[in-house]
């Protein structure tokens, strides 16, 4: 009898996991509009090297209150492979971000 329980339990975490991927699935595509209006993947490409969160967050015409986000943002695009991020050196704890394949297609002046 607890066999059965325990897989009616199973399959309700299932279904619950399932309509939450689908709920919050716009967020991907959502991250993706926001970094390609704020031109986050060209200004990433003309620093030439790995941007610090920082300095990207300055190189946004972007309100002041909402800095913080960037944050967020970055760190929702790195997870799905549009953005990578590499340390500077060995001893900095500072990480900066590069582009990836994908996020080279975004850029404006992409023949593609």
């Amino acid at each position: 009898m607890e066999c059965k329980s325990e897989e009616r339990v199973s399959k309700l975490l299932g279904a619950q996991t399932h309509v939450w991927n689908h709920i919050f699935s716009f967020i991907n595509s959502m991250s993706l509009k926001c970094a390609i209006d704020l031109d986050i993947p060209d200004i990433i490409h003309k620093y030439g090297e790995p941007m610090p969160l920082s300095q990207l967050t300055a190189s946004l015409s972007l309100n002041p209150s909402k800095a913080n986000c960037i944050y967020r943002l970055m760190r929702i695009l790195t997870h799905s492979g549009f953005f990578s991020q590499l340390k500077f050196n060995e001893n900095d704890l500072e990480m900066g971000y590069v582009l990836t394949d994908a996020s080279t297609l975004l850029l404006k002046d992409n023949p593609l």
